[in-house]
């Protein structure tokens, strides 16, 4: 092995010349100056400062000089890089403070502008109450239940101990779903469900005895859209199946019903009456929620609420009908139920005093929006 060259002269090496070391830098520094944007000022600092930069690869020579010329190539390639390093400080913190000040304008956010010029919808107050109501039912531990809308006949009617000739079977009350072509329209045997008493007969046969469901839902007849009726509105259901259930049952459940709605003050009274589901049967009124049945032959404070009559009527309900139970394949000897139902467009407009019920389904937010969102 040769013993190291001590008279290597430094400055032969062509990268290590005093003329070159100053190009490099003076490229570097020209490349930094010319770079118009962060991206190009890091594309010239990868060329000019990276690994595979011209005065890093210099830097590398001087591990092959003898150690008495080590120091002077060091020293021109060390003052070089420090200068590039420095231009390179510099022009990014003038790009910085160029992007800064860009931003400001281009992303400017005027904070005296109205924050609300795109309305907010709101949440429908049928659906709120439907929810509402249904919530009440469930923290006494029922269940929800549904059904289709386009429903068979049997469960529509037959099921529920509707004759075949009942005047609610026909064209005026019913929406006949169209039967194959050369059919009669009823021919099908599906219509649009004309109540959500259909949802009975079907949880009676798919659920183990005991029932306690409520019945949420859309429901279909054939009236005119004006200020009191709509051919699509909603009602909500309940069926309880038990042994040993009675009327005094059901009167307690819709006393329960009408607390948790309008207060624990309110009370409920319940007047004969005829449903083919339901023996005995009976109409449901609630005490007036406004007059408290204080207007009652009181001239001088008339309520528009209940008309001065001190009750308002909110739906039917009854014992189920044997018959039902016995279509359903439940044993009545053994078991009894009771149920109700009513409308909910009907309880909203006592509720909010509500005029018209085209309100309700015109989609109007004026309308929805002061119910509130309420979840």
């Amino acid at each position: 092995m040769s013993a190291p060259n001590k008279s290597y002269d430094p400055v032969e090496v062509e990268a290590l010349k005093p003329e070159e070391i100053e190009r490099m830098r003076d490229e570097a520094l020209a490349a930094f100056a010319a770079a118009d944007s962060l991206d190009a000022l890091h594309e010239a600092k990868v060329a000019h400062t990276g690994p595979a930069s011209p005065l890093a690869l210099a830097n590398r020579e001087i591990g092959a000089l003898p150690p008495h010329a080590k120091a002077d190539a060091g020293k021109r390639v060390g003052q070089a890089r420090g200068a590039v390093n420095k231009g390179l400080a510099a022009r990014q913190t003038e790009l910085e403070a160029e992007r800064d000040a860009r931003v400001l304008v281009e992303e400017a956010v005027d904070v005296t502008l109205p924050y609300d010029r795109v309305p907010a919808g709101a949440r429908h107050p049928l659906t709120t109450m439907m929810e509402r109501v249904a919530d009440v039912f469930v923290a006494m531990g029922y269940e929800i239940a549904e059904g289709p809308e386009a429903e068979a006949e049997w469960f529509n009617f037959d099921a529920l101990n509707f004759l075949p000739d009942h005047p609610a079977r026909q064209m005026q009350d019913t929406f006949f779903v169209q039967g194959p072509e050369g059919t009669e329209e009823s021919g099908s045997g599906v219509v649009l469900r004309t109540h959500t008493s259909p949802v009975q007969a079907r949880a009676l046969l798919d659920r183990e005895l005991p029932v306690y469901i409520v019945c949420p839902g859309r429901v279909f007849r054939t009236d005119e859209l004006d200020a009191t009726h709509t051919p699509v509105f909603h009602q909500i259901e309940l069926l309880a199946v038990d042994e040993g259930l009675t009327m005094a049952d059901l009167k307690g459940t819709l006393d329960h019903m009408v607390q948790a709605l309008f207060g624990a003050d309110m009370k409920t009274r319940l007047r004969p009456n005829y449903f083919p589901f339901t023996e005995p049967s009976a109409e449901m009124d609630m005490l007036c929620y406004v007059c408290k049945g204080e207007s009652v032959g009181n001239p001088d404070r008339p309520c528009r609420t209940c008309s001065s009559e001190g009750w308002i009527e909110l739906g039917g309900c009854g014992m189920v009908n044997p018959r039902v139970l016995t279509a359903c394949g439940v044993d009545p000897e053994k078991y009894s139920g009771f149920a109700f139902g009513f409308g909910i467009e009907r309880m909203l407009m006592f509720r909010h005093n509500v005029e018209d019920m085209r309100d309700m389904v015109e989609g109007d937010v004026r309308f929805t929006r002061p119910f509130g969102m309420e979840i």
